[in-house]
């Protein structure tokens, strides 16, 4: 399994990404100037600043040359995972449903939230259990989910009861898009990858990339066994 993170101007997740990406395969860094997106399975688009988030939460990174080449990618049916900002740049490329919007306290929050899973039966929830929680921080100022018009079944998971903070509608955490292939939200999975920082749930999601993707790395029954 090869994931691509990609990497722009104000991304400080990437590294992360990268690492826990590393954890289930080979993940390569891909730069916004570039186009080429080296053959790789999986596109990972991180938390950040992309651009320093200058005019709107991921609106310029939307127009970089290496969203072109996702945007295609995705199209194509590849699978792609964006990861708060990264969430942020994809509802701007219309690639997801919806907008995020200023939390309702419009203050920076970080904390460990609890995430409930709706739909398991998705190429980055096949490893869990419909129902099942996922222990995994949350840090954005930015993170309030809206689209009014939003179908149902496009919701992948929601914060559970108490740990919606930022005021999101119907408590959603992430959603995909109507292929599927595609799923943003706004807590890190790529934080919750080491037990050391208290959870490893975050590993459902790339794990289950992998095998959704039908690539397994030589990392990957490491991982497993780390659980």
């Amino acid at each position: 399994m090869k994931f691509g993170v990609l990497q722009f101007p104000g991304s400080c997740d990437d590294r992360d990404a990268q690492l826990a990406c590393a954890r289930v395969g080979e993940a390569v860094m891909l730069w916004h100037g570039d186009r080429d997106l080296q053959g790789v399975d999986a596109v990972v688009v991180p938390g950040g600043f992309s651009y320093g988030d200058y005019l709107r939460a991921g609106a310029i990174a939307r127009f970089s040359p290496i969203m072109e080449s996702v945007i295609a990618f995705a199209n194509d049916g590849g699978l792609v995972l964006g990861i708060c900002n990264g969430f942020q740049v994809l509802c701007e490329a219309h690639l997801l449903p919806g907008a995020l919007l200023p939390n309702t306290e419009l203050r920076f929050v970080c904390r460990q939230v609890e995430l409930e899973v709706v739909d398991a039966d998705t190429p980055f929830t096949n490893l869990c259990a419909p129902g099942e929680r996922l222990s995994i921080p949350a840090k954005h100022m930015t993170g309030r989910f809206h689209a009014p018009d939003l179908d149902p079944d496009l919701v992948v998971v929601r914060y559970a009861t108490g740990h919606c903070f930022n005021g999101s509608q119907d408590e959603i955490a992430g959603v995909r898009n109507a292929a599927g292939n595609v799923f943003g939200l706004m807590p890190h999975p790529e934080h919750a990858v080491d037990p050391l920082t208290g959870s490893v749930d975050g590993l459902r999601v790339f794990e289950s990339m992998a095998r959704a993707a039908g690539v397994t790395g030589p990392n990957t029954a490491a991982v497993s066994h780390t659980r």
